[in-house]
C-alpha cells in the first residue's frame, strides 16, 4: 500500500456532439460529426484529500464498432449504453490504488460488462477500450493533481508498488514504468496531417470552398502550417487509385516544398484494414518504388493493412512487406496477447492512441520498447483535452517521432476554447506542435 494511493469516489458524464468542417472518409466510409464522452471523476486519497480530474474522448463508432447490421445511431447509442456501465463500474469499485492498478482492474470489469448489456449486437472490445479511456483518463489526470505533479511523474516505484511483471509477465518482472516513459514532454514534435480520401490536394481540385478562413487544400494546408509529415488515407480495395494517390501527393507536396526550400519530408499510409490480403500491399509499395522512387523513399511507415482480427487472417503474414517498409497495428491492438501475435505475423510496429486508455497504452509501450518495435502515436480525430492527452502520450513515450491532430482540419469548433489556452498545441507553425507546455498537474490539461 501506497500512502498516495486513490479510491475513485464519484464520476460523472456528459456529451457534447459537432458537426465536421469537412468530411473524413476512411475504411470507405464518409464521417462528417463525432460525439465526445466527456467524465469528471472524484477521488479520494487515503488521507481523505479530494482531488478532481477530467477524461475526454471522441466516441468514433464508425471506427470502433464497424457493423454490417447496426447504423450509425445504433452503434452510437451502444456506446451511449457502455459509458453508463463504465460510471456504475467505476462508481462501485472502491479499492485504493494507482491508476494503473485502477485501470488495469477497471478494463477487465468493462470489458467483461460491456459483453453482457444485451445490446441489439454484441459490442466488440475495442468499442469499450475507447468508451473506458475518458474514465481511465479522468482517473490518472485526478491522480496528478491529488499530488500536484504531471501524471508522467508518477509512475515510479515510489507511487506505483508493482513493477511491470506484474501487468505484463515475468519476462518483465523487476523492470518498472517510470524507465520506458520520458518524465519531461519533449519540446516541440513534428505533426502528422492527415488526408483524407476526399481531401482536395490543389485549389484545381475545391469544388465548394468551406470559407472559413482555414485552408481549402493540402498545398495551402502545407504552406500554412510549414508541415513536414503527411499521412495519406487509402482505400485498399482499388490498387491503381491507391498508387495513384500517394503519387499524387508526393507532385503536389514537392512542388510546394521546393518553393519552401524544403528537402526532407515524410508519409506515413493508413489502409484501414482496407487490404484484402499482404499481396496486395507488397504489389502497392513495389508500383509506388517504380512509379515515384523519391515518394517511395519518404514513406516513414505503413498502418493495419489488413483486417484488425488476426487470429481470424492469421495468413496474412507481414514479413515481406516489413522489408520494404516498416508495417503498425491499430485496430489489432487490444491487449499484450494481440500485441506478441502481431510480432509473430512479421508486423514490426505499433500505433498507439489515446483511445484505447492511457493505462493500456503505457504498459503496452513498455512492452513495444523491450520488444524493439517501432513507434506512432496516431489520433481519433481527436479534440480539446482528448487531444492533450494524446499529444502528451507522444511527447514522453521515447522513440514518437511526430504527432497527429486531426480535429484541427475537421472539427475545429471543438477546439475553440482549448487554444486561446494552448495556442502552441492546436496553432501549428513550422510543421511543429508545442508539446513542451504539456507539464502542468495531472495530464497537463489545466
Amino acid at each position: 500500500m501506497k500512502s498516495t494511493d486513490i479510491r475513485t469516489a464519484d464520476v460523472a458524464i456528459g456529451f457534447e456532439d459537432f458537426v465536421y468542417r469537412t468530411p473524413l472518409k476512411f475504411g470507405g466510409v464518409p464521417v462528417d460529426r463525432v460525439t465526445i464522452l466527456n467524465v469528471d471523476a472524484t477521488v479520494e486519497t487515503r488521507s481523505g484529500k479530494i482531488a478532481r480530474g477530467f477524461g475526454s474522448m471522441p466516441l468514433g463508432n464508425v471506427w470502433a464498432w464497424p457493423s454490417k447490421s447496426l447504423n450509425y445511431g445504433q452503434t452510437l447509442a451502444g456506446m451511449r449504453e457502455i459509458a453508463a456501465a463504465c460510471g456504475d463500474v467505476y462508481r462501485s469499485d472502491g479499492e485504493y490504488g494507482h491508476p494503473i492498478e485502477i485501470g488495469v482492474r477497471c478494463e477487465h470489469a468493462i470489458l467483461e460488462r460491456s459483453a453482457g448489456l444485451g445490446l441489439p449486437e454484441k459490442p466488440p472490445p475495442l468499442a469499450a477500450l475507447v468508451v473506458n479511456s475518458a474514465f481511465d483518463a479522468a482517473i490518472h489526470d485526478a491522480f496528478g493533481k491529488s499530488l500536484g505533479l504531471n501524471c508522467y511523474r508518477t509512475y515510479g516505484p515510489e507511487f506505483l508498488a508493482p513493477d511491470l511483471g506484474h501487468f505484463l509477465g515475468g519476462e518483465f518482472a523487476g523492470e518498472t514504468l517510470d524507465r520506458v516513459v520520458q518524465p519531461t514532454a519533449k519540446p516541440w514534435m513534428p505533426l502528422y496531417h492527415l488526408i483524407g480520401a476526399l481531401d482536395p490536394l490543389t485549389a484545381a481540385e475545391v469544388a465548394e470552398p468551406v470559407g472559413d478562413g482555414l485552408p481549402e487544400h493540402l498545398a495551402e494546408w502545407i504552406e500554412t502550417d510549414g508541415l513536414t509529415h503527411l499521412k495519406v488515407k487509402l482505400n485498399g480495395d482499388d490498387l491503381a487509385w491507391d498508387v495513384a494517390r500517394v503519387v499524387s501527393v508526393d507532385r503536389v507536396a514537392a512542388e510546394v516544398q521546393r518553393q519552401r526550400g524544403v528537402t526532407e519530408w515524410f508519409y506515413s499510409l493508413d489502409f484501414n484494414e482496407r487490404c484484402p490480403n499482404v499481396g496486395y500491399l507488397v504489389e502497392f509499395l513495389k508500383r509506388l518504388q517504380a512509379e515515384s522512387p523519391a515518394g517511395f523513399e519518404r514513406v516513414q511507415y505503413v498502418e493495419q493493412p489488413t483486417k484488425r482480427d488476426l487470429n481470424a487472417d492469421r495468413a496474412n503474414v507481414m514479413h515481406e512487406a516489413a522489408k520494404l517498409r516498416p508495417v503498425v497495428i491499430d485496430e489489432s491492438l487490444l491487449d499484450l496477447a494481440s500485441l506478441q501475435l502481431a510480432r509473430e505475423m512479421g508486423y514490426t510496429g505499433v500505433a498507439f492512441k489515446a483511445c484505447k486508455g492511457q493505462t493500456q497504452t503505457l504498459l503496452l509501450a513498455a512492452a513495444a520498447q523491450k520488444f524493439r518495435m517501432f513507434r506512432c502515436v496516431q489520433d481519433l480525430t481527436c479534440p480539446g483535452a482528448s487531444l492533450i492527452q494524446s499529444a502528451g502520450i507522444a511527447a514522453h513515450i521515447p522513440g514518437v517521432a511526430a504527432i497527429e491532430a486531426n480535429s484541427r482540419q475537421y472539427v475545429p469548433a471543438a477546439n475553440a476554447s482549448w487554444s486561446v489556452r494552448f495556442p502552441g498545441v492546436f496553432r501549428i507553425r513550422g510543421g511543429r506542435m508545442e508539446t513542451g507546455l504539456l507539464d502542468g498537474p495531472g495530464l497537463g490539461a489545466v
